[in-house]
C-alpha cells in the first residue's frame, strides 16, 4: 500500500442530507486517525439549494415552499461561501483532506481545489481561469465550477460542484454564490460536439487531485 493515499469514494447518485452525514462522520474520523488516508467522495444529487456561511452572499430570492414545490430541497451549511445548487448533470467533491500533511494554509488548500479542476477541465479542452477576488473556476468568463470550504483542525470537508451537463436554468433561481451578473455554464455547454458522462470526469478528477497532491489514487467501494 502506498504511502500516501488518495482513497476515491464515487458514491453515484444520493440524497444531499445523506452526504452530508457521511462526509461530517468521514471527516471526525480523519481527525482521529482512524481513516489515516485522504478521501475524495464524489457525487450526484437530486435538486438542492444550500446556503453557506456567508450570509450576505445568500442571495436567494425564492421561499423554501417554492423550491419544495419544483422539487428542490434547501440546507443551511457550516461551508464557506453563499447560495449555490446542486443537481443531476453535475460532479460535486467533497476532499476530506488533513492539511497537515499538506500545508497548514487554508487559502493555499482553495487554490488548490481550483488549480485540480483547472487541470481537470484542460483534459477536456476547456481552458479554466481564476476570477481574482473570487473563490472557483471561470471559463471565458463564465463560471464553470463553484467551491465552499470547512475545516476543523486542519482537516476539510465540502468542496466543490463542476457543472458536467447540468440544467443551468436551476441557477436562474438565485443570484450564484452572490455574485452580481454572474453568467453560469458547464462542460456540456463550451464543448457541445463531446460526450461527456460524470463517470468519465469523476475519474479525470480524482486523476488530477491525485496528482496535484502528490497522491496515489485507490477507488475503495461505495457504502
Amino acid at each position: 500500500m502506498a504511502d500516501r493515499e488518495l482513497l476515491v469514494l464515487n458514491l453515484g447518485e444520493r440524497s444531499y442530507a445523506e452526504v452530508l452525514a457521511f462526509q461530517r462522520d468521514a471527516a471526525a474520523r480523519r481527525i482521529t486517525g482512524e481513516i489515516d488516508q485522504d478521501l475524495l467522495i464524489l457525487v450526484e444529487h437530486p435538486p438542492v439549494v444550500t446556503l453557506g456561511r456567508k450570509k450576505a452572499d445568500n442571495k436567494l430570492p425564492v421561499t423554501e415552499d417554492f423550491l419544495t414545490s419544483r422539487g428542490i430541497e434547501l440546507f443551511e451549511v457550516e461551508r464557506g461561501g453563499g447560495v449555490t445548487f446542486h443537481g443531476p448533470g453535475q460532479l460535486v467533491g467533497y476532499p476530506i483532506f488533513d492539511l497537515q500533511r499538506h500545508k497548514l494554509d487554508l487559502h493555499w488548500y482553495l487554490r488548490q481545489v481550483e488549480e485540480g479542476l483547472i487541470r481537470t477541465l484542460a483534459a477536456y479542452d476547456i481552458p479554466g481561469e481564476r476570477n481574482v477576488g473570487f473563490t472557483g473556476v471561470w471559463t471565458g468568463g463564465r463560471k464553470i465550477a463553484s467551491i465552499g470550504v470547512h475545516a476543523r483542525t486542519w482537516v476539510t470537508w465540502h468542496g466543490f460542484a463542476l457543472n458536467v451537463t447540468t440544467d443551468l436554468s436551476y441557477f436562474n433561481l438565485m443570484t450564484p454564490c452572490g455574485i452580481d451578473g454572474v453568467v453560469m455554464t458547464s462542460m456540456s455547454r463550451e464543448q457541445p460536439e463531446r460526450t461527456l458522462t460524470l463517470e468519465d470526469v469523476a475519474a479525470e478528477t480524482a486523476r488530477q487531485f491525485g496528482n496535484l497532491f502528490d497522491l496515489t489514487p485507490r477507488v475503495v467501494p461505495a457504502v
